[in-house]
């Protein structure tokens, strides 16, 4: 297994001077993924949970809808991940036309929500699950119990799913929000968990709009984020009937959308 913290040797400074030292540091290295033996994307990740990842980031683009489609996952190289599905004939051009998913791709909001339509994600029920409001502020501390590899180096955003009452039931750490999203909800589709109705996710840092997008992807009908979300996020999850929570720390938050699944 490949590492995913690092020892380096640093200079720490203060107003006393500088002082030789080891620091811990989050390891960031390129995952080829491969879709039938043919390249489709490379991202910057942790080293770990790589086909979870894989088959997560696939899930979330609307290319793999059904587990039992997925013939294998597999690591054919170091860095290098190949998702085999029963039926060679993926239209790759799909896969293509979605990779603008990004804040700096200049991709209007509305062709963007659009886009995700297209890809018909599971449908979030309309009125459940319903939550306690004082869950909500405790995510936050619940996520922080199980971050292992930011503890040691600081350099970590997590992902984390949940049930109704605050019991966690999965987590997973990367450099990348996005790629932690992608493993958490990877792991649930190779597991044949998907769509996830009574599930919560809770995010580490902001809520944009692809992490948005995976957990509609996916049917999750809650997304509570440590940080902001942004405008296009907010819209997605107006449009699609999710409640959102941001802000969620120091015994607050702010609701954004789907207020009727939080309850006093």
């Amino acid at each position: 297994m490949k590492q995913n913290i690092l020892t380096v040797p640093i200079q720490k400074v203060d107003r006393e001077g500088a002082l030789s030292a080891q620091d811990l540091v989050a390891v960031e290295e390129p995952l080829e993924i491969l879709l039938n033996d043919r390249n489709v994307a490379i991202t910057m990740r942790t080293p770990g949970n790589d086909e979870e990842l894989a088959a997560g980031f696939l899930f979330g683009e609307g290319i793999l809808r059904d587990r039992a489609a997925v013939r294998d996952v597999s690591a054919i190289a170091p860095n290098r991940v190949n998702v085999a599905t029963r039926e060679e004939n993926v239209d790759l051009d799909r896969l293509e036309r979605h990779f603008y998913i990004s804040s700096s791709c200049g991709v209007c909001g509305k062709a963007s929500i659009q886009a995700v339509e297209a890809m018909e994600c599971a449908p979030v029920p309309r009125h459940q699950p319903v939550i306690s409001r004082n869950l909500v502020p405790r995510l936050p501390e619940i996520l922080r119990s199980r971050q292992s590899a930011f503890d040691r180096t600081g350099g970590l955003h997590a992902a984390a799913l949940l049930d109704t009452q605050g019991t966690m039931l999965d987590v997973r750490e990367d450099v990348g929000r996005h790629n932690a999203v992608d493993k958490l909800i990877g792991a649930a589709f190779l597991a044949g968990a998907t769509p996830l109705h009574d599930r919560i996710v809770m995010v580490s840092g902001r809520a944009s709009f692809e992490l948005v997008q995976k957990a509609l992807m996916a049917g999750i009908p809650i997304m509570a984020a440590v940080g902001a979300p942004s405008s296009l996020a907010v819209e997605l999850a107006l449009r699609f009937g999710m409640t959102l929570a941001g802000f969620v720390r120091h015994r607050r938050f702010n609701l954004y959308s789907g207020e009727w699944r939080v309850a006093d």
